[in-house]
């Protein structure tokens, strides 16, 4: 099927909302996206830009993790106002990833959340697996309370959200974050050389469980009519997601191919489209594996705490393009400039904010003149 073809079936598959409230040329941007997921342009680079909105006041973000604890309304309320209160140009498509926290997989599987007292910004769960051999198989139950709450989250945004926004995927931290999350760091490392085939188990178990989180999450939040987002905001009008395994950072290369690479290629190849979270240059032994997975289309890089500043690394950025992998940039109206001369334009999300919408009217202009 020709590229063009294959968008037009694209498009007739997914996302048959056309015009949002927030984002009246959602037809337009959804276009460009496909093109992009092809590598391909239209006749500037992808570029999803947000600014303020012109006579809008401003609203913040409701906090990571909203609605895990408070009431569901005056979250979803800020939700819909915060979206309204900014302009979304280019591509950018309104949206917001709900999350009770970076583990919230492992939650779902029987996991408990703990929210420190002092407010550190995230939560964590405190690791459950102490035997294997009684924890096996692990099991996703309808009555959990964390993943009844959570589709009832979704739920909710949607009918707020309804005309107006998308509501997007959410940061699943599944394979072996999830595994890493529900047993620990060490006790898990040290599985993997004395129990190997008991993470051979686990990891089945877990596999399988991402794509019915994945639909019935997909169904809650009404994803069907208007198309996906990922928490990197990647959008497609079937399906999409961002995809990692930070665990990666404490293997070596012989056991991120016995148990995360199949696992992500699984992950990718249902999805279609995706992004890989990369997450700091411990996880750099794995780019070769990584730049292989069919259905994997963009790397967002993200250095990680005391390293060099995200524009420090465009070597790297420049040797995930020759490995065939779109690369994700995170910038404002002018270092978007030197991304643009360095990046090839086909392969490359750019990330931007503007502070007005001028200015971002304006930065797509210069795009287009200088491609």
């Amino acid at each position: 099927m020709g590229n063009i073809h294959k968008e037009a079936y694209q498009m007739s598959q997914g996302g048959s909302i056309t015009s949002l409230e927030f984002k009246p040329d959602f037809e337009e941007a959804k276009k460009r996206w496909l093109a992009f997921w092809n590598q391909e342009i239209i006749d500037r680079p992808l570029c999803a830009v947000r600014a303020p909105k012109e006579g809008a006041e401003p609203v913040a973000a409701p906090k990571y993790m909203a609605g895990a604890r408070e009431d569901f309304g005056p979250v979803v309320e800020q939700v819909v106002a915060w979206a309204g209160s900014l302009y979304w140009g280019g591509e950018a498509v309104p949206a917001y990833s709900p999350s009770f926290g970076p583990d919230q997989m492992a939650a779902w599987l029987g996991a408990q959340l703990h929210f420190p007292q002092e407010d550190f910004g995230t939560n964590w769960v405190v690791p459950c697996i102490d035997d294997w051999d009684e924890a096996l198989p692990l099991r996703l139950r309808p009555d959990n309370y964390w993943w009844r709450r959570m589709l009832d989250f979704c739920r909710a945004l949607a009918d707020a959200a309804e005309g107006k926004m998308i509501i997007a995927h959410v940061d699943l931290h599944s394979n072996m974050d999830t595994l890493l999350a529900m047993r620990g760091g060490e006790r898990l490392c040290m599985d993997l050389i004395d129990r190997p085939e008991v993470i051979d188990r686990a990891m089945e178990n877990v596999r399988a469980l991402y794509v019915p989180i994945y639909e019935a999450i997909y169904e809650a939040a009404r994803m069907g009519a208007v198309g996906t987002c990922g928490w990197v905001p990647a959008y497609h009008p079937v399906r999409t997601n961002t995809i990692q395994c930070d665990f990666a950072a404490l293997i070596g290369p012989e056991q991120f191919r016995r148990w995360a690479l199949p696992a992500l290629e699984e992950e990718a190849a249902y999805l279609g489209h995706c992004v890989y979270h990369y997450d700091g240059p411990e996880c750099l032994v794995h780019l070769g594996d990584i730049c292989s997975i069919e259905g994997l289309d963009c790397i967002q890089w993200t250095p990680g705490a005391r390293n060099e500043p995200f524009i420090k690394w465009m070597d790297l950025l420049k040797d995930i393009q020759a490995r065939g992998k779109s690369v994700w940039v995170p910038c404002n109206s002018e270092d978007i400039k030197i991304y643009h001369r360095e990046l090839k334009p086909n392969m490359v999300f750019y990330d931007c904010w503007a502070n007005s919408e001028k200015e971002a009217e304006e930065t797509l202009k210069w795009l287009v003149d200088h491609t």
